[in-house]
């Protein structure tokens, strides 16, 4: 693995920093400054995903037949690099990073056809259905029941149960479910991956307030509702009975992700933070054990780049992220955690909401500054949603089961 950049990724880092500057707009700046979990509402997450779809870089991770860039794994790197220093949004996951890879490897070509580009664009917005009120990191104990059917002489499924926890559904045009076919052997062998119309009759949605609030003009989570729900059997995800084996395959895109792009940006923001003068005090960055909280944050971020890069080299090169994606994904959530609480602890009593009016995120590799005019940062809501980060995507304990007996052999 070469982390020297060449001439040509040097020029491909400083295009993508020239489009960042004209395409990561004031309204969409104005947007993010309040965002606790780095996303927009709708509107501005539409907007900053046609964008990046407009410039054919909406998909780093695509296939080139299906619209990826084709980029090296290092174009890869430097992409992620430049949008998480730059504080743009994160772009949604559920279609682009989840359910494409799967329909791309399981499903047939009238499902690519139809999902693929509509994904690519954001033009269909899609949530996830997987955890149910009693079903969460034992997601093999689902009961959510599709019983086949036929209606109106149409193959299909009928749907009972609810899904819990779904980010965003009440946005979704559709949703990928993992359903309960058959409960007559292991819990694992009876469940299939169907893909659901939103406008289904019969699919209802409630939202679910949190501690963090919609602060920045975002229901999160909402849980779902389906009764006598049909569903075409062309729905269908591969062979029925196989959607474990979907799933497992999914959660290693959902799990296996860069987190350190974006830790790095964040530790930017609790030290510039930290730097504001504090009523009747001095600044918290000259206070010594927080300077060595921040030092311990940055080192563990370096080395978590390192591994990151070492894993997704390896990726590029034929491999897979496997198990590698539970230790990515228990300690990036943590690593979250631990940030939103140094910045917490960094504001103190004013941390609902905190703003600096004027603050600039400076590259160090250049000293090329990114202002970021009227800054506006909810700190509280920040923490309290970074909650949940260790549990969702199967908690923190179960990943620390699969490493055990995947990689160590316990």
């Amino acid at each position: 693995m070469n982390l020297q950049l060449s001439p040509d990724d040097l020029a491909f880092r400083d295009e993508v920093r020239a489009w960042i500057a004209e395409a990561y707009d004031p309204a969409l700046r104005a947007k993010m400054a309040l965002s606790k979990n780095g996303y927009l509402d709708k509107e501005g997450q539409v907007a900053w995903q046609k964008a990046l779809h407009a410039r054919g870089w909406i998909a780093p991770d695509w296939p080139v037949e299906h619209g990826g860039p084709g980029w090296s794994p290092t174009q890869r790197a430097i992409f992620n690099a430049e949008i998480s220093a730059a504080g743009c949004p994160i772009v949604s996951p559920m279609g682009l990073k989840m359910v494409a890879p799967v329909i791309m490897a399981f499903g047939t070509q009238a499902q690519k056809a139809r999902h693929l580009p509509q994904i690519l664009s954001s033009d269909i917005w899609w949530c996830q259905g997987y955890s149910e009120p009693g079903s969460g990191s034992d997601l093999a104990s689902l009961q959510m029941r599709a019983d086949r059917t036929v209606r109106e002489g149409v193959d299909g499924y009928v749907l009972n149960g609810s899904k819990i926890w779904t980010t965003h559904a009440q946005w979704a045009d559709w949703m990928f479910n993992l359903v309960r076919t058959d409960s007559s052997g292991k819990p694992q062998e009876g469940i299939s991956f169907i893909l659901v119309d939103m406008r289904t009759p019969g699919i209802s949605v409630r939202s679910l307030p949190t501690l963090d609030g919609p602060v920045d003009g975002q229901q999160e989570i909402n849980q779902v509702f389906y009764e006598d729900v049909f569903v075409p059997a062309e729905n269908l995800i591969g062979e029925e009975g196989r959607g474990w084996t979907y799933a497992k395959y999914l959660l290693e895109f959902e799990r296996g992700n860069a987190y350190a792009p974006g830790l790095r940006h964040a530790l930017k923001k609790v030290r510039t933070i930290a730097s504001v003068e504090q009523a009747g005090g001095e600044p918290v960055i000259f206070d010594r054990d927080f300077q060595r909280r921040l030092a311990e944050l940055e080192i563990a971020v370096s080395a978590l780049d390192a591994t990151e890069l070492k894993i997704f080299s390896g990726v590029a090169s034929g491999g897979s992220v496997g198990a590698a994606s539970s230790m990515l994904k228990t300690r990036g959530s943590e690593m979250q955690q631990a940030i939103s609480e140094l910045a917490l602890e960094a504001v103190g009593a004013g941390a609902q909401p905190f703003v600096a009016d004027s603050w600039a995120i400076v590259d160090g590799r250049s000293n090329d500054p990114f202002p970021v005019p009227d800054h506006s940062v909810a700190v509280a809501p920040a923490y309290f949603n970074y909650r949940k980060t260790s549990i969702y995507a199967g908690s923190n304990e179960i990943q620390r089961n699969i490493m055990a007996r995947m990689v160590l052999g316990i």
